[in-house]
């Protein structure tokens, strides 16, 4: 079928509630509204207001109960209208999600899927437009997710359901509509923690994922530049084998992603390439990415976050060295 992330993502969803019983889907207005972008749309109907709920606006009473459903076996997927609100649930992912499986030394484990719309570019109020993934992957025990196209968002989605730890499923809203692919209409599994060699190329490796990926392809292809993408899909845990393989073909070695720069999922692979591929570099590593600053107002989003300029003139940057 041909279908965007939205689609994709309501049809992982389905197969999800279908094959597992114990499965159900929480957050504001999942049920009847199927969500703030309709992402569950008609789940509610086929599924019942006991498997597809309605909860109040309470982000921490949402990820609570959630954590206490998969401890008692269920498989809770909790939808947070943005990543904004996430933060008000931040003490029940950091201190009890992340944490029981170790705490119990694995006699209890925290299977749920918290799936948030993150990342700009669709001139929506601040709150609407954060790219958290740093502050998740920090901490040991959430598996990261952030999906740049619709087939992988079903397979990831799919994969994360079969997992026994707290996964945050980061879903990029500026690629809920953007465009369709081709999506199996069964279910099927892509691999957690695996990156994605999106493009092939010899001269340059450009690691990026979520909304940066369709961007930098665009510019490769406008440039004519032969390098190679590597979407990364995992934030966390990171394919480092992929990108250490790609970085040492190419030697040359650039990270383009939407959140900040400073302290972000950037400055971690750039530390790892060059602790593990410093010597296969035939230029420093460069980052593209967003100003370290609260995310602005909408009309001036297209000059604070990565865009086309921006990718292309780092490129001819590091091409230059």
């Amino acid at each position: 079928m041909m279908t965007n992330m939205v689609g994709a993502i309501n049809s992982a969803l389905d197969a999800i509630l279908n094959e597992n019983k114990n499965a159900v889907i929480l957050g504001e207005d999942v049920g009847k509204d199927g969500g703030v972008f309709r992402v569950t749309d008609g789940l509610q109907a086929k599924y019942g207001s006991d498997r597809v709920l309605d909860t109040p606006l309470a982000e921490s009473a949402i990820i609570g109960a959630s954590i206490g459903m998969a401890m008692s076996g269920m498989l809770p997927i909790p939808e947070v209208q943005f990543a904004g609100f996430m933060y008000m649930a931040f003490d029940q992912l950091i201190n009890h999600a992340a944490r029981y499986r170790s705490r119990s030394r694995s006699r209890f484990t925290v299977p749920m899927i918290v799936r948030t719309p993150v990342s700009g570019g669709v001139r929506t109020l601040e709150h609407h437009s954060d790219s958290p993934e740093a502050y998740y992957s920090h901490v040991g025990g959430l598996i990261v997710v952030e999906p740049s196209n619709p087939y992988d968002a079903k397979g990831l989605l799919i994969k994360a359901s079969h997992m026994k730890d707290p996964i945050v499923f980061l879903e990029p809203t500026k690629l809920y509509r953007l465009f369709k692919q081709e999506v199996p209409e069964e279910p099927y599994e892509v691999e957690i923690g695996k990156a994605n060699v999106a493009r092939e190329g010899e001269k340059l490796s450009i690691i990026t994922y979520g909304t940066m990926v369709p961007l930098v392809k665009d510019v490769v292809e406008k440039k004519g530049i032969d390098a190679e993408i590597v979407d990364l899909r995992t934030i966390n845990p990171l394919d480092e084998k992929t990108i250490l393989e790609s970085v040492k073909k190419t030697g040359r070695a650039m990270i383009v992603h939407e959140a900040q720069l400073s302290f972000g999922a950037g400055a971690e692979i750039a530390a790892r390439i060059a602790e593990k591929a410093i010597f296969e570099l035939d230029a420093p590593v460069i980052r593209v990415a967003s100003d370290s600053l609260p995310y602005p107002f909408p009309g001036y989003e297209n000059f604070y976050i990565p865009n086309a300029a921006k990718v292309s003139k780092a490129i001819d940057r590091i091409m230059s060295e």
